[in-house]
């Protein structure tokens, strides 16, 4: 199951004038911004989003849910074993929320894969 994905832009304030304007028969609305960042979603809780970037590696951003802290750490364990690159290991991410705990690898190709649990514990 997904949780989030962030895809990369070269002019985040058009991006996000077109987004804004495509995703609103969705339901979506912008929810969150760091910068030249943004995450659209319903309900308060963003699941789409989208940053401004050059040429960048990683290319891409996949978040997975995760249903509790311990498989996020056997996630990442997993991840480096299959000859991942760490890009963040378990942990909390306060800034994002309280709760908010993650780890992070690069895959073979750069790409940013995230297992992610929001839960308190």
């Amino acid at each position: 199951m997904l949780d989030h994905i962030i895809i990369t832009v070269s002019d985040y304030d058009a991006s996000k004038a077109f987004y804004l304007k495509a995703l609103k028969p969705l339901g979506y609305s912008i929810v969150m911004e760091f910068g030249k960042a943004g995450g659209f979603g319903i309900a308060g809780k963003p699941d789409f989003w989208i940053r401004q970037a050059d040429a960048v590696k990683p290319a891409v951003h996949i978040a997975f849910a995760s249903q509790d802290r311990p498989t996020v750490a056997a996630f990442y364990a997993a991840a480096i074993d299959a000859g991942g690159v760490d890009n963040g290991g378990p942990g909390l991410r306060p800034d994002y929320h309280p709760n908010y705990y993650g780890a992070f690898v690069f895959d073979p190709d750069g790409n940013n894969i995230e297992a992610v649990c929001h839960k308190a514990v």
